[in-house]
């Protein structure tokens, strides 16, 4: 097995690169310095916070100086922290203490630096979709799409599920969504909105292991109206106005079959993204849907029966 560790000359590789620039870092308060896979933050509050490249600069002694750094940042001086960045695409990270400085905050740069464990997740979903559409060449690049954890599908959005230290911004997020809804008329009764400025106000997490796959896309809301989609990646590939080919598929517990397949066709009728413009997400509604397939959907959502 491959060590986790880089070589000297694999550091010294890092180093130079860090010193010449253009690299943005995440930083993470964390328990203590132990150089291990077992860090964890300090709270469930606490979240990583992104560094752009043009706050940071590296001294050709290993020194990393934070400029101008977020005031969430300034509040970790003197607790140990978990720095992470991409390296040709690898994920990689180190620990040490975040200090203060006559010229402001500073980290150095310690003598290991490690790669981020790649973790494979398996997952059970009793609903996932595939997103469908054709390139100019005729070939056809498909999406897996599924549940984003913790979003209770196939039921009423609740304002409670959004955590308490998001809903300043979340409702930020809401009084603009809902003031352009009302002029667009495009968001119907608008309870997906609730999901929506909940995925919006959540921050990213933690780097990967690389950077650049492809992940699935998440899905925050579904009736027989309308799929919402989200993504932490800043390169989101659904388009406000395309047509995409969608096909849904229903895992049952009774009956003939073990699943039931929805085609249908969508159509994103609003792109929203963060401030930040780290997550965005696609609110689609079917551009075709055959009435028995909305039926089911419908009753799937509601509890109720389709009349």
């Amino acid at each position: 097995m491959e060590s986790k560790d880089l070589t000297g000359i694999e550091r010294q590789l890092v180093l130079q690169y860090l010193i010449d620039g253009n690299v943005p870092v995440t930083v993470t308060p964390i328990e203590s310095k132990r150089d291990d896979e077992k860090i964890k933050p300090l709270s469930s509050a606490v979240f990583p916070v992104a560094l752009k490249a043009e706050q940071i600069t590296v001294s050709d002694k290993g020194i990393i100086l934070l400029k101008n750094p977020p005031q969430a940042v300034t509040r970790f001086a003197g607790k140990h922290v978990r720095v992470e960045f991409y390296f040709n695409r690898v994920g990689l990270f180190f620990t040490t203490e975040m200090r203060s400085s006559k010229s402001g905050l500073a980290l150095i740069i310690p003598d290991t630096i490690r790669r981020i464990e790649d973790i494979a997740i398996k997952h059970d979903y009793d609903f996932f979709a595939s997103v469908f559409y054709s390139c100019s060449n005729k070939s056809v690049v498909n999406f897996d799409c599924v549940p984003c954890e913790g979003y209770e599908l196939f039921s009423r959005p609740v304002w409670s599920a959004i955590s308490l230290e998001n809903q300043r911004t979340a409702k930020t997020y809401l009084e603009a969504f809902v003031a352009e809804a009302k002029k667009e008329k495009n968001a119907g009764n608008g309870l997906q909105l609730i999901s929506i400025c909940r995925y919006l106000s959540e921050k990213t997490g933690a780097l990967e292991a690389f950077s650049g796959g492809v992940k699935p896309l998440d899905i925050l809301y579904v009736d027989h109206e309308r799929i919402v989609f989200g993504s932490c990646n800043e390169n989101f590939s659904l388009m406000h106005g395309a047509e995409y080919a969608l096909k849904m598929s229903f895992a049952l517990k009774t009956g003939p079959i073990a699943v039931r397949e929805v085609v249908a066709t969508c159509v994103p009728t609003k792109v929203y993204r963060s401030a930040e413009e780290t997550r965005a997400c696609a609110d689609c509604t079917y551009t075709s849907l055959q009435e028995e397939d909305r039926r089911f959907m419908y009753e799937k959502a509601t509890k109720q029966l389709f009349v």
